[in-house]
């Protein structure tokens, strides 16, 4: 099991590895000198967690490049994921072989955590059926892994049964921030407290909502703003996670070195929240009850089986701009701009369902999209 000392030495920020810079978009091209700068102040500022996974295009890739080729085995812990749904993974066999091509592209020997990843009540028959479990424990007998756990989407009671059934398990990763915690699909305040009954120490998944909380409806700005005008909005939802008992890390999937040296700013120096800041955060969550949106992060898990090739995250995030912020001009130019190229519409959507199949986030996709052709095309 993790040590007690290593989980309070921890530092509270890890490095998400998802959402990294890109040189070139439209090649999906990461942004590997930038990368490294923001590596470097990472280190600098005592970080060691870094968040990556097979699935995450390049972020194997790029941690080869820009942490474990440059600096030694030692200073830093690297993790990966096994995904069972993962393009080509068809059976055991190919499920397991995950695991030695994360090596290969992380140029390690060992990786410190290993996660079996998203694991959901839909998912999680392969993960039994292709003796996944016993695999990872194989694994850290085998010294190539130092901890086995698993990334988590779906409710609170199916991961009861999961951490039952496999009491071994050393860590779960979690999507915990404040606007989701009382959801009812995310159910963040109930699957952090299962875990915790559990004794299982918590990796922070999504703290900001895929960016969602760095940039909040105007009226959660205008509280935070008049509780400290100096604090960045990212700040309280990464703050808000970093203060629950039991955590492990946050991760915060940074995208340039002007997010890293914000949330380096008031991470190096943690300090939880006081009871005045948690007051200020429950009369966001009360704000927030009251706006509809669609709680898409922008993951696209749901995007790499649509035989439509519809841009979904993206067409959400354009529905948003009229659902959050009223403004249906900038809404209707955005889709536009997300329409084309072989990308599909929200009106070509053809209810195959396999999106909502991929969803952490439960979102009734092919809903939204019936809307969304109404609203924005």
């Amino acid at each position: 099991m993790i040590d007690e000392e290593l989980v309070r030495s921890m530092p509270r920020l890890g490095f998400g590895l998802m959402r990294l810079p890109r040189a070139d978009v439209e090649k999906d091209q990461i942004d590997i000198p930038q990368t490294c700068r923001m590596v470097d102040a990472f280190l600098a500022a005592g970080g060691k967690y870094f968040d990556s996974a097979y699935v995450y295009n390049g972020s194997e890739e790029a941690a080869k490049a820009a942490l474990t080729s440059r600096y030694p085995r030692d200073s830093y812990f690297i993790t990966s994921k096994l995904n069972v749904n993962a393009k080509g993974i068809t059976d055991e066999s190919s499920a397991k072989a995950e695991f030695e091509e994360s090596l290969r592209r992380e140029g390690v020997d060992y990786i410190d955590f290993y996660l079996l990843h998203a694991v959901s009540s839909r998912s999680l028959p392969k993960f039994d059926k292709w003796h996944l479990w016993d695999f990872v424990r194989d694994l850290k007998a085998q010294g190539k892994i130092r901890h086995y756990g698993f990334s988590f989407h779906d409710k609170a009671e199916v991961l009861d049964k999961i951490l039952t059934d496999h009491p071994d398990v050393e860590f779960v990763q979690l999507q915990l921030n404040y606007a989701d915690w009382e959801s009812l699909s995310v159910q963040s305040r109930l699957c952090y407290e299962t875990a915790r009954k559990h004794g299982k120490p918590i990796v922070v998944m999504e703290p900001v909502k895929g960016g969602t909380l760095a940039d909040p409806p105007k009226p959660v700005k205008e509280l935070l703003h008049a509780a400290n005008p100096d604090a960045s909005y990212a700040s309280w939802a990464i703050r808000f996670v970093a203060s629950l008992p039991g955590i492990l890390t946050v991760l915060s999937g940074m995208s340039d070195m002007q997010q890293m040296e914000d949330n380096l700013s008031y991470m190096k120096d943690f300090k939880p929240l006081t009871e005045e800041e948690r007051d200020v955060i429950r009369k966001a969550q009360d704000i927030l009850e009251t706006i509809e949106q669609i709680p898409c992060t922008g993951c696209h898990y749901c995007t790499g089986g649509c035989p439509e090739h519809i841009n979904i995250p993206d067409i959400f995030s354009a529905m948003n701009l009229k659902l959050i912020y009223d403004n249906e001009v900038q809404a209707k130019r955005k889709y536009s701009f997300q329409v084309g190229n072989g990308h599909g519409g929200a009106g070509d959507c053809i209810h195959c369902g396999q999106c909502e199949i991929q969803c952490p986030q439960k979102i009734h996709i092919r809903d939204w999209m019936d809307r969304i052709a109404k609203e924005l095309a």
